[in-house]
């Protein structure tokens, strides 16, 4: 007997249990959900979820059945939703949780369940209702999902609780983790199309002697078996090869959402269906053959096009893979060859003595202490060539020592480490809808209305012209039509272009820059840091006829080695690297501060520094023909008088400033090449910008400009109908790089965590930006092609479908070879040299 009135009626006692699980209900607890036309009290958001769950999926006669409430709140809770309690802990959420303000959180999950981009739109709309929610983002080509909550309203085991509830499952970002689901996608799917194809040979045994057989060839009885045979044979193939197009087409159709599985089931169901009366009846004409046949085919497309998809986003998963797990940590004082002891990199603090030895990665950012090797960090810069590194320098975490150990005092770790800073910028990208995909969503989504409105009219029409091939011309149109193509037809190429870029080296933080920087009419560039090296080198000398080039440049070098001055520091290392025998020291050096150095050299008494300062102390006022007006910074030596009172001259003229990267060149000439227009904006004097523009062959140059100028600049060019792209050094540049269209900014450092560019050129080669810029515009001439293909494919099989020429196999192997010729398309942005 059932014992739900009993339950039903309990006094108030009672009143105050869990209606889900009968615990307790807290004090001030306040969920409900309305069952059987009543509110419902429940002590927690866990069994909200569950309950809202099951009255959604039309399963509330579970409460009026029940015999007994729960012993324990273990046999109502399932156990995904008890683990779910375990992500509101500070501790777990270090690892995937990152806080954006006081009371706003950020988390990156991987969402198992994924199957097309209706389900995308699903997630998307169902998280982002629950209150609290500020924002998700979901990624269909790497099932990335980030979403945004404020912790006084929400806990994020009730928003797990909540995709639980629509059928899916969320884990938090791990790369070793998402490769294991990966391979078992993989396998799960590989098992479906091998019960399919296993069924579809089968089927067709028994198929091909019912085709062959002639008039009275074959007795009703045989065929009969024959039939029912064929049956059992499909039954695995629907019941569990086809199975994820049912659960989709459900899910869809439960929240009011017409996803690309509803024709596909509705046509594997009908003609199922249909064959399975026609086998009990033993009227009418099966179709066991062609169910088979396009449920393999249909299955066989997705597995090509997700082993393509993950293929696709490889890039980014070797760089979250990149940080090893463990580290080997010295002690405070310890030597290169002193003990060691192996702890978790997450233990490290900034400070710490790591030894790296060769072959480990590098487990941090920081600085080399001891030893000499060279660095691989292809991954990080996308240069191919080793990067030596010895005491002083910088090194970054996820690059690989090659030839020698190297204790590296730590910089910084985890988060705050720049290849940290390279995959959020790269998650950001991804999750990131540009205006043309959410275009193309849209279509889909009206695309299948108007497939299921065809197919009726398709059934209809042709009932009453032929009965018989009704049924199986309208399975052809809803398979045959192919919405997947078209949603598929632009982020895939998206994630191909945004990995190949990060492998190069550029890397997209925004999901609009690789079709805006395609589209880009004018760029602008700033000169220092950016088209300059942004490091003052001695760019010429000028000596006197009372020496040369190389005594002038080891007399200055004596004097500047006692400075720390910028200027000071380029003239010894041009000394450096142009003298062979080290300068003499100087004696009795004192700095003058704003003006200049004088001390002893050899018994000789010189001054270096403002020309005027050094005309003033040798009697001598005169410039190198067109240095004056030149803009660069000069300094000048000269020596003063001996001891008869005599005085001395200037000996030489140093003009040291920005060198040009080699390859700016050759970047300016491939944009004008392709019809771009270049421009130059600097804050520098206006003669040394002139005199770069004109190097380069720059079209427009401006100099003294201050950064609101620069904007303004940019606006104007803007209002004239120009897409501009601004390429800055990602900090200085802020308000101009915010303005354009488009923003390239030089990342290197702490710049790379705080720049807003939609672009980062990680390493210091400018023909990266050139060949990227190549790829954003073959990236844009794919996704046409795809797009137009979609278009075209659909336009001539819908007609050919309809007009009963496609069988429902061979819709089948359309609709298939459609998606994946869309992503195989988009792969050969990844291949393509350019």
């Amino acid at each position: 007997m059932s014992l739900a009135p009993a339950l039903a009626s309990v006094p108030s006692a009672a009143e105050a249990r869990c209606y889900h699980c009968g615990l307790d209900i807290p004090e001030g607890a306040e969920f409900s959900v309305d069952i059987a036309g009543e509110p419902r009290a429940l002590c927690c958001a866990g069994c909200q979820a569950v309950a809202e769950a099951i009255v959604a999926n039309g399963l509330a006669d579970y409460y009026a059945s029940r015999d007994a409430l729960p012993e324990s709140p273990r046999e109502a809770m399932p156990a995904i939703l008890e683990q779910l309690a375990l992500f509101d802990h500070v501790e777990f959420q270090k690892s995937f949780v990152r806080d954006l303000g006081e009371h706003e959180r950020e988390a990156s999950l991987m969402l198992e369940g994924i199957t097309c981009a209706a389900c995308v739109w699903l997630n998307e709309r169902h998280i982002g209702q629950l209150p609290g929610v500020t924002g998700v983002d979901v990624n269909y080509a790497t099932r990335r999902a980030r979403v945004r909550w404020d912790t006084t309203r929400i806990k994020l085991s009730d928003i797990l609780a909540a995709i639980a509830a629509i059928g899916y499952r969320a884990h938090p970002y791990d790369a070793s983790r998402y490769e294991e689901l990966a391979r078992r996608e993989r396998r799960e799917a590989l098992w479906r199309v091998w019960v399919a194809g296993f069924g579809m040979m089968q089927v067709m045994m028994y198929a091909i002697p019912v085709y062959l057989a002639g008039a009275g060839e074959m007795t009703a009885d045989i065929e009969t078996l024959i039939r029912w045979a064929s049956l059992l044979l499909t039954l695995p193939v629907v019941g569990y090869s086809a199975a994820p197009f049912f659960r989709g087409a459900w899910r869809d159709v439960k929240f009011r959402r017409v996803g690309m599985d509803v024709p596909v089931a509705l046509g594997v169901g009908a003609a199922f269906l249909a064959s399975v009366w026609a086998t009990v009846t033993r009227t009418g004409e099966v179709y066991f053959d062609s169910v088979a046949m396009f449920v393999f085919f249909l299955l066989g497309g997705r597995y090509l096009e997700m082993t393509a998809r993950q293929k696709a986003v490889s890039v980014g998963e070797a760089l979250a893979k990149l940080m090893p797990a463990f580290c080997q940590r010295l002690s405070r004082t310890a030597k290169t060859g002193g003990e060691a002891e192996q702890i978790m990199v997450s233990e490290l603090e900034a400070g710490d003595r790591v030894l790296v030895r060769p072959g480990d990665i590098i487990p941090c950012d920081g600085t080399v202490e001891e030893g000499t090797s060279n660095a691989d960090e292809s991954l990080l810069t996308g240069e191919s060539l080793p990067v030596k590194k010895q005491a002083g320098d910088a090194v970054t975490g996820g690059s690989l020592n090659m030839e020698s150990p190297l204790v590296v005092r730590v910089g910084a770790v985890g988060e705050q480490t720049r290849l940290s800073a390279i995959i959020r910028l790269m998650e950001r990208a991804a999750a990131e809808k540009p205006g043309i995909v959410v275009v193309a969503d849209k279509v889909a989504q009206w695309f299948v209305l108007v497939l299921l409105a065809v197919a009726l009219f398709t059934a209809i029409a042709w009932y009453g012209v032929d009965g018989e091939r009704a049924l199986w011309i309208t399975v052809s149109v809803l398979v045959v039509t192919c919405p997947c193509a078209l949603a598929l037809a632009t982020p895939i190429a998206l994630t191909v272009a945004s990995g190949a870029l990060a492998k190069e080296g550029l890397l997209v933080t925004r999901g609009h820059a690789l079709e805006t920087l395609a589209r880009a009419t004018h760029f602008v560039f700033d000169k220092t840091g950016t088209l300059t090296t942004g490091k003052l080198r001695l760019l010429d000398i000028s000596p006197t006829a009372t020496t040369d080039e190389k005594a002038a440049l080891r007399l200055a070098a004596s004097l500047e080695a006692w400075s720390e001055h910028p200027l000071a520091r380029a003239l010894c290392q041009a000394a450096g690297e142009r003298l062979v025998d080290a300068p003499p020291p100087a004696e009795n050096v004192i700095a003058e501060t704003g003006q200049g150095v004088r001390g002893n050299v050899a018994g000789r008494e010189l001054y270096i520094g403002r020309p005027d300062y050094v005309f003033a102390h040798t009697g001598e006022a005169r410039w190198p023909e067109g240095w004056q007006a030149a803009g660069d910074t000069v300094l000048a030596l000269g020596e003063g008088g001996g001891q008869d009172g005599q005085k001395g001259g200037v000996l030489a003229f140093f003009r040291l400033g920005d060198a040009l990267r080699p390859e700016a060149a050759a970047l300016i000439h491939s944009l004008q090449a392709a019809g771009r227009q270049t421009l130059l904006m600097s804050g520098d004097a206006a003669p040394v910008v002139a005199r770069v523009a004109a190097q380069l062959g720059i079209d427009v140059a401006r100099g003294e400009m201050s950064p609101q100028e620069k904007r303004d600049a940019v606006s104007r060019l803007q209002a004239a109908g120009a897409v501009v792209a601004m390429v800055g050094d990602g900090v200085n540049d802020a308000p101009v790089l915010a303005q354009a269209q488009v923003s390239i900014a030089m990342g290197s450092g702490a710049q790379l965590a705080r720049t807003q560019a939609d672009l980062v050129l990680l390493c210091e080669n400018l023909e990266r930006l050139a060949s990227g810029f190549r790829r954003s515009r073959f990236t844009l001439a794919i996704i046409r092609q795809n797009l137009a293909w979609a278009f075209l494919y659909n336009l001539l099989a819908l007609p050919l479908a309809i007009a009963g020429h496609v069988t429902p196999w061979a819709a089948g192997i359309g609709m298939s070879a459609s998606s994946l010729l869309v992503v195989l398309n988009a792969l050969r942005i990844q291949k393509k040299e350019l």
